[in-house]
């Protein structure tokens, strides 16, 4: 295994020159000011023989032109389904997006027909899954493949389309790649593979990308020069980038912003500075100290005690209350309002108020707690949970 400097870094749990960070790999920040993805309130249900799965239960954050919003939390917490459901592909039944607004480029999506929402999907966002192998499809060559969304969101044809294809191909620096575009997926290597889905993504230069663990099938040293190339690809194009991690180095190393997300929730979202240096959440403090410092020794590595609830059977308050060394009688009774601890640094937790729901804003906390389902969303769900029995 490589370590890489940035590792090292997460270990020693130092981020006081993130300026540093920046400069040392992946190149300085290309944050522009005007926001081009919104999520409010964002809702999805799955209806199941259990009952209701809140998967995305009142999400809300956004990305920027040119910036890096880094999603963390375990497996479980909702991290793709707010993905999926941002590019309206929640299989339906049994999914529903119950509620909320997600606002691409001033429009929201979810007013939009299936027509229609093909029409944004490919143009305006793109994605990248977790595994190409099963992204790509065998029987077809990586030329098909590529030139499919150019062909339906660009209309080029012949020897346009061909080198559109080549050219999509040069971007994410595969050599070679008017012979490489006759190649089927399986005769090329992991890495070779994560940059053709690359490449199918942002074919039609979306403006926002989502990268779902990208790297998780990749070994180290092909992973640092993914994400440098995504960076630089970000750095020439100013497209938004959503991306899905485990990994806190990579966080620390791609991300200007991050989103801690639990139980269908965003529980804590600021600057990587910010959420490294001075977690306010409980569980970011938790995930941070499950990373292992390499100053440290110790026969036993820290580990979060318990599981994630089930999202069918979500308890009334916070649902990281059972797990939490600071839980008092409020957190399992109400679910925290949204504190600003610092300028674009929010964290849902009672301990910031002290533990005194008197504290709390009257018409923040009655939000907090509600579940806004729209009548349709409701017969659909009606309708899905017969199919389920």
């Amino acid at each position: 295994m490589v370590d890489s400097p940035e590792q090292d870094r997460v270990e020693s749990g130092d981020y006081s020159d993130r300026e540093d960070a920046d400069r040392d790999g992946f190149g300085p920040s290309t944050v522009q000011d005007d926001v081009i993805l919104e999520l409010k309130n964002l809702r999805t249900y799955f209806q199941t023989s259990y009952g209701t799965v809140k998967a995305v239960d009142g999400v809300s954050y956004h990305v920027k032109r040119g910036e890096t919003l880094g999603v963390v939390g375990e497996s479980g917490s909702g991290k793709s389904v707010t993905a999926l459901s941002i590019m309206r592909l929640i299989p339906s039944p049994p999914g529903y997006i119950v509620g909320g607004e997600v606002i691409l480029d001033g429009q929201n999506v979810l007013d939009l027909s299936d027509n229609e929402m093909a029409k944004i999907r490919g143009s305006k966002v793109g994605m990248i899954l977790q595994d190409p192998m099963t992204a790509l499809n065998p029987v077809f060559n990586i030329e098909n493949q590529v030139g499919e969304a150019i062909r339906i969101h660009q209309n080029l044809k012949g020897q346009s389309l061909v080198d559109k294809i080549i050219h999509s191909l040069r971007q994410v620096r595969i050599p070679a790649a008017e012979s490489r575009m006759k190649d089927f997926p399986h005769q090329l290597s992991g890495g070779m593979r994560q940059r053709v889905v690359g490449a199918i993504s942002i074919s039609c230069a979306p403006i926002v990308l989502i990268a779902d663990e990208p790297t998780t099938a990749l070994d180290v040293t092909i992973q640092a020069g993914y994400l440098r190339l995504l960076k630089e690809i970000q750095a020439e194009t100013g497209v938004g980038i959503i991306f899905i991690t485990h990994d806190f180095g990579i966080v620390a190393k791609m991300c200007d912003r991050v989103a801690v997300m639990y139980a269908g929730r965003i529980v804590e979202t600021g600057d990587v500075r910010q959420i490294f240096n001075e977690p306010s959440h409980p569980y970011s403090e938790a995930l941070l100290a499950s990373v292992p410092k390499l100053e440290e020794r110790t026969q036993r590595l820290y580990s979060i005690e318990g599981q994630p609830p089930p999202l069918f059977d979500l308890p009334p308050g916070c649902p990281f209350a059972p797990r939490c060394e600071y839980a008092q009688d409020v957190c399992r009774d109400v679910y925290p309002v949204r504190s600003e601890i610092d300028e674009n640094h929010t964290a849902s937790c009672w301990k910031l108020l002290d533990f005194d729901i008197s504290k709390a804003d009257p018409e923040e906390l009655a939000a907090a707690q509600s579940v806004s389902v729209t009548a349709v969303a409701e017969e659909q769900l009606q309708e899905a949970e017969a199919v389920a029995d």
